[in-house]
């Protein structure tokens, strides 16, 4: 299902966010609604990309929901993976507190050898020299099924708080341990509206920043432009 969104995305990122639209008489009408869309912006001409509302056309309202959803949690998810395959690539590390001598956020290796599995013999100082993507490599089964037990259970409180409880706001799923959605005005004040189209934006440009770097690590020379 996310694999489908994405494609969707890559070819008409501003598409995801197309109001609910109902069957139209008229082909004109439709693309004045979603030009209108929240999410549409200068990037685009202010229109939504031809691709993007041919593909929406027909769709229901649960169904550009569901794209706007899949937009935003791959943004937010592509933003994290920027992060993390930054910090790998330039060498900064969460240091093992409590734990060996000598471990620090630069400086990975230790005393004693603390494996992350013991199995697989792959220690935590391992996965800190590691490139990014041999790094995800070297993660073992036993963690995998961690990632994809928490991955669930988030999607499984999003479809809670998205569907069961009918929340019409794309992306909120109830956790917001700073306030921002609290302000005076809620999510319709101007300056939260503005910060979600900045979360918008900054997800659809970390979408194509990680494929990049990822696609460089993998095959270099890719992205032939300075990168991490």
């Amino acid at each position: 299902m996310k694999v489908a969104a994405a494609f969707s995305l890559f070819f008409a990122s501003a598409a995801a966010f197309a109001p609910a639209a109902t069957r139209k008489s008229s082909a004109a009408l439709q693309a004045v609604n979603i030009d209108e869309a929240f999410g549409v912006s200068v990037e685009t001409g202010g229109k939504c990309p031809p691709l993007g509302a041919k593909i929406l056309e027909d769709t229901t309202p649960a169904a550009l929901k569901w794209f706007q959803n899949a937009e935003i949690k791959h943004g937010r998810v592509a933003m994290v993976a920027t992060i993390g395959f930054m910090t790998q690539k330039l060498g900064v590390h969460f240091p093992l507190y409590l734990g060996p001598s000598g471990s620090n956020a630069f400086s990975p290796a230790s005393s004693d050898a603390w494996f992350l599995s013991k199995s697989a013999g792959v220690t935590f100082s391992d996965i800190a020299a590691a490139a990014p993507l041999d790094a995800v490599k070297m993660v073992p089964v036993a963690g995998w099924l961690q990632i994809f037990f928490v991955a669930g259970w988030f999607e499984s409180i999003a479809f809670q708080r998205q569907w069961n409880e009918e929340n019409d706001i794309p992306g909120d799923y109830g956790y917001d341990p700073l306030g921002f959605t609290k302000r005076e005005g809620g999510w319709e004040s101007e300056e939260l509206t503005s910060l979600r189209m900045k979360e918008i934006k900054n997800g659809r440009v970390a979408m194509m920043t990680i494929a990049a770097w990822a696609s460089n690590e993998a095959i270099p020379g890719a992205l032939p432009v300075w990168h991490p």
